[in-house]
């Protein structure tokens, strides 16, 4: 029973002490009177809401009516706190276990710690003061949670506080010149910033990405946004079905990513030359690559790739049935390494997707001969790189050879590249030169091998001949010593 009215008029009890608090605040009641702007802020403001008074902050005593006494420093009185005081005022509260308790809130008592460990919490040109403070994103006499649509922090808001300083280009150069300040501009342009701009919370937006009191330089290996992090921040929004379902979008592109040839060059050989979500979808302009632009962003590495491609039988091909360009063979982020079984028409190429022996047959016997020399041409390369390393083992002179078999190697290549143009007679050009040079080396080792042999049966045939007349002409002396002897004996 008891607890039922307890819990009945609790809303109430509450309002009242709050009631009481606050006419208690003779510093509040002082300003409201003047109709000051901090005043007016602070009557919304959240620790206002929860009968913190100013002195909560300014220290004083907010209790007493003579002003004198109200600002007197024996009371505690600090005024306006200036630059890392601001920082070290809020976190007298929220820092402290036993504080932040007291008003049952979940906010991480280590805010303060994160921000002077950040990007942001280094020193000002002014030598004085850190470069943030927390009054610099939360307002200072306005402050609201951060779940309210009034906060400078919530996610419809974020954008405009963040650029309040990003999008400052005198302010920047000051502390970074090479950062750019369109970042709002290249936000405004993508899908997350589209849906944001038109009332969408959800959406990814500056802290999604940074985070908000532990930003780190993006070169920082703690940085959520650095290479090797990127793909696990991208995917705590995509990887989620729950929250992603609206989106009707699908949530298995990092566990693809991560088993793909860009995946695992970049997130466990930890090549930075690898692509991330962001060398590919870009990084505030952040969109999925549309049909036509795709070619574009794979180009931008694969440059020689996309360029025969543009140039070839099945750019037509693809614009006409509005096939994605790379993607259609390769994939877009489970992409596999790009070995010769994606070639040809055995199982597990992909030119039989489309070019089947009754349907596109000329494309089928493309497909079936650029398979036939690229074997072909991997097979006399495996055969010559084999000789040559005979023939350096057993301690020829091979240095020719071994210098030409990288022009092999650069046919093979090239060969594997020209695929891309899906032309027989450029293709035929390009392993023809492969097979010449492969030729040669093959030739050279061969000969370099045969010599070795040749060089040791002269050397064996020589020594046994030697050693025939060695013992031959030791039995010989040996044949005119004892007929000497018998002379010397028969002489009287």
């Amino acid at each position: 029973m008891k607890k039922n009215l307890l819990k009945k008029f609790l809303p109430f009890l509450v309002c009242v002490s709050l009631v009481a608090a606050k006419e208690k605040d003779k510093c509040f009641e002082c300003h409201q009177s003047l109709g000051d702007k901090p005043s007016e802020l602070f009557a919304h403001d959240v620790h206002f809401q929860n009968g913190i008074s100013c002195a909560g902050c300014h220290g004083g005593n907010a209790h007493a009516e003579d002003m004198e006494q109200a600002m007197n420093t024996n009371a505690g009185f600090l005024g306006v706190p200036k630059g890392d005081a601001i920082s070290e005022a809020c976190a007298k509260c929220h820092s402290n276990e036993v504080m932040v308790s007291k008003y049952q809130s979940q906010l991480p008592r280590n805010q303060l710690e994160k921000l002077e460990s950040s990007v942001h919490g280094k020193i000002a040109t002014s030598g004085k003061e850190h470069i943030v403070q927390c009054i610099t994103c939360h307002n200072s006499h306005g402050i609201v949670s951060v779940k309210n649509s009034a906060s400078p922090v919530y996610p419809l808001n974020v954008v405009k506080t963040c650029t309040q300083c990003h999008a400052d280009v005198a302010y920047m150069k000051t502390y970074n010149p090479s950062l750019a300040v369109d970042q709002l501009e290249k936000y405004r342009t993508s899908i997350h910033g589209e849906k944001n701009a038109k009332g969408d919370a959800n959406v990814a937006e500056c802290a999604s990405c940074h985070g908000s009191h532990d930003i780190q330089n993006a070169n920082d290996v703690r940085s959520r946004v650095y290479p090797t992090n990127l793909p696990q921040t991208c995917s705590t929004c995509h990887s989620n079905a729950e929250y992603m379902k609206e989106y009707n979008i699908p949530t298995n592109q990092f566990s693809e990513f991560a088993k793909s040839i860009h995946g695992v060059a970049l997130l466990q050989k930890k090549d930075f030359g690898a692509p991330a979500c962001n060398d590919c979808h870009g990084n505030h302009g952040a969109t999925p690559p549309g049909i036509s632009s795709i070619s574009k962003v794979c180009g931008s590495c694969h440059a020689l790739n996309a360029e025969l491609f543009s140039e070839s039988p099945h750019k037509k091909a693809y614009d006409e049935r509005n096939f994605p360009e790379c993607e259609t063979c390769h994939g877009n982020h489970g992409v596999v390494d790009a070995t010769d079984k994606l070639l040809g028409v055995n199982e597990g190429a992909v030119c039989i997707k489309c070019h089947q022996q009754d349907k596109f047959p000329k494309g089928y016997a493309t497909a079936k001969t650029f398979r036939s020399l690229i074997d072909s041409l991997e097979y006399v390369l495996s055969e010559a790189i084999r000789l040559v390393e005979d023939a350096e083992q057993k301690g020829m002179e091979i240095s020719e050879a071994k210098f030409k078999l990288r022009e092999a190697h650069q046919a093979r290549m090239e060969s594997r590249t020209m695929i891309h143009s899906f032309n027989e007679e450029k293709f035929l050009e390009v392993s023809q030169r492969g097979f010449d040079v492969a030729e040669f080396v093959h030739s050279e080792a061969a000969t370099a091998v045969d010599e070795f042999y040749y060089r040791r049966w002269g050397l064996g045939i020589s020594t046994f001949i030697i050693t025939i007349v060695a013992v031959s002409l030791f039995f010989y002396i040996r044949r005119i010593e004892k007929q000497q002897q018998t002379n010397e004996t028969s002489l009287p």
